[in-house]
């Protein structure tokens, strides 16, 4: 049997318990395995990020104390993971926004 699963690429970032729950750990694996085999997830699980850039994504992952995002690039040969963090405000930081932007482009060059 061929595996054709893209590769994840962590440019920063990791879901680990803790501070992920085991549960959101699981979640967050299922979910991202799902994207390595080419299922494109959409609301409530993933939602685009154009703002980013082109093929960037948000997943969404709800936990016991936290809400955590993943945003993540769906490039050709792989799923680059550019950030993971805690989700505190109903809108994403400029802050975390910018840095995915920087990662991204660095990834590139």
């Amino acid at each position: 049997m061929i595996n054709h699963d893209k590769p994840l690429i962590w440019l920063k970032g990791e879901v680990k318990s803790p501070p992920f729950s085991s549960e959101a750990r699981l979640e967050a694996g299922f979910l991202l395995r799902k994207i390595q085999q080419g299922d494109n997830l959409s609301l409530p699980h993933s939602r685009p990020m154009k703002m980013i850039g082109k093929s960037c994504h948000e997943l969404r992952i709800v936990d016991l104390n936290n809400t955590w995002r993943i945003v993540y690039h769906q490039a050709e040969d792989a799923i680059v993971i550019l950030e993971v963090f805690a989700k505190k405000t109903q809108q994403t930081p400029k802050k975390v926004i910018d840095i995915c932007k920087k990662r991204l482009k660095n990834y590139y060059s």
